[in-house]
């Protein structure tokens, strides 16, 4: 419960169509796909797949839900981890490599640094995808459920819940990845989760854009 642990993941597939849609391409036409293309080529090898993450039991009493390492009074996580005895915590980046892409083209193409951006975005998504199944299966040999993953900023969550999971993941030296004063992260393509664990499967089959209520997100599914 105490031990932090690391992991490295192997690059996982390309989801064009999940790109294209984080580009706010509806169509794939030739200059669309030439330019994914060219992005994609250029971040070939170059980004990482790193992944941290601790186990912490967690309960409920007096409206407020105990993580062990910090209480919160969220709805929207309660309601999340309901039946949950424990949680994985866990936090993912693709390293720096993709900012400075997107910085570098931002100025010369804003085109080539929005499907850059694209690309980051269902990259970390594909990394938390793949720590998230591989918690699923660990817990499913135990004969436990887990619950769709949740990050500081879902609902009712609020984001300040980000320093504490930074000091308890050791984040800096575990997988490079920091958090300045404003709370955003650096990489910036990283991700914080909660993933409950439990005896039931009350929650288990919701998935996770079914689980937020930002019903006008444009990445909704």
């Amino acid at each position: 419960m105490n031990t932090i642990y690391t992991k490295t993941y192997d690059e996982p597939d390309y989801n064009v169509k999940e790109i294209l849609r984080y580009a706010g391409a509806a169509d794939a036409d030739e200059n669309i796909t030439e330019l994914y293309k060219n992005a994609a080529e250029e971040l070939k090898g170059a980004l990482s797949y790193r992944v941290c993450c601790r186990e912490f039991p967690i309960s409920f009493r007096d409206g407020i839900l105990d993580l062990t390492f910090t209480q919160t009074a969220s709805a929207d996580l309660k309601k999340n981890l309901k039946d949950c005895q424990s949680i994985v915590l866990f936090a993912a980046t693709i390293g720096i490599y993709i900012d400075r892409m997107i910085i570098k083209y931002s100025g010369i193409s804003p085109s080539k640094s929005l499907m850059l951006q694209a690309i980051g975005a269902e990259r970390i998504e594909s990394l938390c995808d793949m720590f998230n199944r591989d918690v699923t299966l660990a817990a499913q040999k135990d004969g436990k459920y887990t619950m769709p993953r949740f990050s500081p900023g879902y609902g009712d969550l609020d984001i300040s819940i980000q320093s504490e999971i930074f000091k308890v993941l050791d984040c800096p030296r575990k997988i490079g990845l920091s958090l300045n004063e404003s709370l955003l992260m650096s990489p910036s393509k990283s991700v914080t989760a909660i993933i409950g664990i439990s005896d039931t499967c009350t929650n288990a089959s919701i998935s996770k854009c079914a689980a937020c209520k930002k019903y006008d997100c444009n990445f909704r599914k």
